[in-house]
């Protein structure tokens, strides 16, 4: 059952990325351009994902469980370290420099795109990345 739940939340996303047409780089760069032809219409993307999203974290938060049963561990919201810190700025210097984020990318991968094809192997190799310095640590 948990994989019908995620199919059907990626679906939804996948939709509404579709739908809002935040899978085109350029409308998500012309979000990003403040000082020249700013597009606010990821603005209201964000805005409306925050409304449908607040209740489910209401809830997440209250009962610690998914709809379904199993267990949720919600991060800190007050812990502010170098990963988080480290992880924003390369997470915003690949948005800013591409126009595509994790979602967008994998959608836009579906079409073939090579600049998606180049975009989701920088993702993977950055998580196989992180893999490989969170063992060297542990084992230092």
């Amino acid at each position: 059952m948990a994989w019908v739940a995620a199919l059907v939340a990626g679906l939804l996303f996948g939709s509404g990325l579709l739908l809002s047409r935040m899978c085109d780089p350029q409308r998500v760069l012309g979000f990003l351009d403040v000082a020249g032809a700013w597009n606010p219409a990821l603005a209201l993307t964000m805005g409306g994902a925050i409304l449908v999203a607040a209740p489910a974290f209401w809830w997440a938060r209250r009962r610690h469980e998914t709809v379904l049963g199993a267990v949720i561990t919600l991060p800190d919201r007050f812990k502010f370290d170098s990963a988080l810190f480290g992880g924003s700025a390369i997470f915003g210097l690949g948005w800013g420099l591409s126009g595509i984020c994790p979602g967008p990318g994998l959608l836009l991968l579906t079409a073939g795109s090579t600049r998606a094809i180049v975009f989701v192997a920088g993702m993977i190799a950055g998580f196989y990345a992180l893999s490989g310095l969170r063992r060297a640590k542990a084992t230092s």
